[in-house]
């Protein structure tokens, strides 16, 4: 079966495959697993030789078959190259989170809840499970005891997801025997590293690719177009990349790369000059004229995807002291990589994608999904996103406005103005609140009438928010208990301050009521 340059099948008059002129222009390529060029048209052929009274039958009859035997494999080669069981993801669980702090206070970066009902875990989990990965290991050390928690009940094998032969395991950073093993992970490469002797076992034999991926990001992606995009590429390692303009362009690690997508060199938050090498043409990666001159920066988004034997022979052998993917075994290999003219290679992901690393971004992410309509939008019947099963029942709203806002299951809503806002799962807020820009994470349990009731008979306060409190630019932590006449609106417009004592931080101008604090009644903040 012979293919010309746009990849048509080049027939005889005789009905016999006739190869094509030798083609010496750009090479071919085939995107997502499907032929680019005119599909073969057999039967104008077969019509027209009749009428000749050519006796062609017997050999166009073998030649198609041949032709349909071709195709065959073709589908078969790009099938294995888009074999999911081939793949195990690594999500790592992050470190101390102090940028995202106090919502990391007493759970890891992975566990923050966000969009009213999700955790962060869930959306690399969910786009694993939409892409048809099945094994995955989550890394962790900090604060992992609700991130464990939460996978043990979401994705468990009778869960949200049943996932077959496959596994998702929790790994937590540990000791082991001689002096090496008495440190913790020191990085997203040493958190690797330490766990190498995982993929030396027969449960591994078939891995061929490891995805690396965070557990703070996002953003919804076909983990295995990516995969397959690196496949195809030939490349020893792909890094997923955005293209982006010059006002964020400082706050990424850049790539600079040549006609072919190839990574040339690596600069982590480069500044002026260092900043403007950084610049290359987009259109390489696909972007319009246009769009290419807005964004002609290529950032990595931490997600990568590495041959399994060039990952471990970096980590153990090459870089044994190197820490960190993204400050010193991407930056360091790409450099490698160039001078030995082996191959790291830009894949292009031109959609929303958002690094939840700090109180600033988590505020204004989480409002983001109020808008219309959203860069982001967890309703997605195709790829959904999944979670913990709550059985919740829906939520009850009595006399409220509501604009532009989102509210979860299980809360109760009396008489108030919600706008611009995400209320959690199981909120109570109460007669004439008002609540505007705010996040509400909600809470972990309800209490019941006669605890609210015996709550207030003793002077304190129940779980949720008081009659005619007012709160602006506000994100309120799970189980925390704001009382009657609060007023929490930073007038001030403080950027940061920290009142911990009190059950709040002001943070890059954002007020965080912590995680089961109190908030007396009458409080103006």
């Amino acid at each position: 079966m012979a293919f010309t340059a746009d990849a048509r099948i080049a027939l005889s008059t005789t009905g016999k495959l006739q190869t094509p002129a030798r083609y010496s222009g750009k090479p071919v390529k085939f995107c997502n697993g499907e032929l680019m060029g005119k599909k073969l048209k057999l039967a104008p052929i077969l019509i027209q030789q009749r009428n000749n009274g050519n006796a062609i039958n017997t050999h166009i009859c073998n030649s198609f078959t041949a032709d349909l035997a071709g195709e065959t494999k073709l589908r078969d080669l790009e099938m294995e190259k888009r074999d999911p069981k081939t793949v195990v993801a690594i999500i790592l669980g992050g470190g101390a989170g102090t940028r995202l702090f106090p919502l990391t206070k007493r759970r890891a970066k992975p566990a923050v809840p966000i969009g009213g009902a999700y955790r962060l875990i869930d959306v690399p989990m969910s786009n694993c499970i939409n892409s048809g990965i099945n094994k995955v290991y989550i890394l962790t050390q900090f604060n992992s005891a609700s991130l464990n928690r939460h996978l043990a009940r979401a994705y468990n094998f009778g869960g949200a997801a049943n996932f077959g032969d496959g596994f998702v395991e929790a790994l937590a950073a540990t000791q082991t025997p001689g002096e090496a093993g008495k440190n913790w992970f020191q990085g997203t490469a040493d958190a690797v590293r330490q766990f190498h002797w995982l993929f030396e076992g027969p449960r591994s034999k078939d891995i061929e690719d490891v995805l690396i991926l965070s557990g703070d990001h996002l953003y919804r992606m076909d983990y295995m177009d990516f995969v397959q995009n690196h496949r195809q590429s030939g490349a020893d390692i792909t890094i997923s990349s955005l293209p982006i303009d010059d006002s964020r362009a400082s706050d990424f690690g850049l790539m600079k790369i040549d006609n072919k997508g190839r990574v040339l060199s690596f600069s982590e938050k480069p500044k002026g000059n260092d900043l403007k090498a950084m610049r290359v043409d987009t259109t390489v990666l696909g972007l319009s004229k246009d769009e290419a001159e807005k964004k002609p920066y290529i950032a990595s988004m931490g997600v990568y995807v590495f041959k399994k034997d060039i990952l471990f022979n970096l980590l153990r052998w090459r870089f044994p002291t190197a820490n960190d993917f993204g400050s010193e075994i991407i930056p360091a290999s790409a450099k490698e990589f160039y001078i030995k003219r082996t191959s790291m290679q830009a894949y292009l992901f031109n959609d929303y994608w958002e690094d939840i690393g700090t109180i600033r971004s988590f505020y204004e992410a989480n409002l983001a999904l109020t808008e219309h309509p959203p860069r982001f939008s967890f309703y997605d019947a195709a790829k959904p996103i999944y979670t913990s099963k709550r059985n919740l029942p829906p939520s009850k709203i009595d006399g409220c406005k509501i604009i532009d806002s989102i509210i979860s299951h299980g809360s109760f809503l009396t008489s108030s103005l919600i706008e611009h806002s995400v209320v959690g799962i199981r909120s109570r807020i109460n007669f004439n609140v008002v609540l505007q820009d705010t996040v509400m994470l909600g809470a972990d349990y309800y209490e019941t009438d006669s605890e609210i009731a015996y709550a207030i008979s003793k002077g304190k306060v129940p779980i949720g928010i008081g009659e005619n409190t007012k709160i602006r630019e506000c994100i309120i932590d799970k189980n925390a208990r704001i009382g009657k006449n609060v007023v929490i609106e930073n007038s001030e417009r403080v950027q940061e301050a920290d009142r911990t004592s009190e059950g709040f931080l002001i943070r890059s101008g954002v007020t965080v009521i912590m995680k089961n604090s109190t908030i007396k009644d009458g409080t103006v903040i």
